[in-house]
């Protein structure tokens, strides 16, 4: 009975330390809205893909790592948001921003590049992200898009697949693009999620949060 008692004794404790710890990481992620337009729709959530540029800086001495504008071709960047595409810090920091937003997060050490670093940023670094967004679509990772964009029931997805699926997203928005636009898109989907390299992303490759359904 008394191991019983400590046992769950210990084991509140640790729960306790863990919520604790998690606020405390939450609590030191600061958004500062720069710029929002007056008509601020459609809003990001977990799950959409956004379309962002973003400046990295170190917060202690305001020396900047990263500058996406200068990066692949200045291009804006792609990410399906929530996911771990980006660093913690800017997967939270970027939920519910609008196209046209800009915002500054500062990330703490360990929503950022943690004990260990990432060259140029040294270990234990907070961090901060100069962020403006561009677009939002619905990602191609939810239930029903996997099976929107299967189209020959083959529990997987080729290029084509994707591709038509995106182009048709952005139609109904009334954004349509030439077709560089996306092929430059699918490539950038693939990259990230195509972990085996064959082609084709699998319903498991696809899956990335773990839906029963599929």
């Amino acid at each position: 009975m008394m191991w019983k008692l400590v046992n769950c004794t210990l084991c509140l404790f640790v729960s306790l330390f863990v919520l604790k710890t998690t606020a405390d990481l939450d609590a030191e992620i600061k958004v500062e809205v720069l710029f929002r337009p007056d008509q601020c729709t459609p809003k990001s959530k977990r799950g959409d893909m956004i379309n962002v540029h973003y400046d990295g800086f170190l917060a202690k001495d305001g020396s900047q790592f990263y500058c996406s504008r200068s990066d692949k071709d200045g291009h804006a960047q792609w990410y399906v948001l929530g996911i771990g595409q980006v660093i913690e810090g800017l997967d939270r920091g970027m939920v519910d921003m609008c196209p046209g937003e800009k915002r500054k997060i500062t990330v703490p050490p360990g929503l950022a590049f943690g004990s260990a670093g990432k060259d140029p940023v040294p270990p234990n670094a907070t961090v901060v992200f100069e962020v403006e967004l561009y677009s939002i679509s619905r990602g191609p990772r939810s239930v029903e898009a996997f099976r929107e964009m299967d189209l020959d029931g083959d529990r997987s997805l080729s290029k084509a697949e994707v591709k038509a699926y995106l182009k048709l997203d952005f139609e109904k928005s009334g954004r349509p693009r030439e077709d560089p636009f996306y092929e430059k898109l699918v490539a950038d989907v693939f990259r990230k999620s195509d972990n085996d390299y064959d082609g084709v992303i699998s319903a498991k490759e696809y899956n990335v949060y773990e839906h029963d359904e599929l």
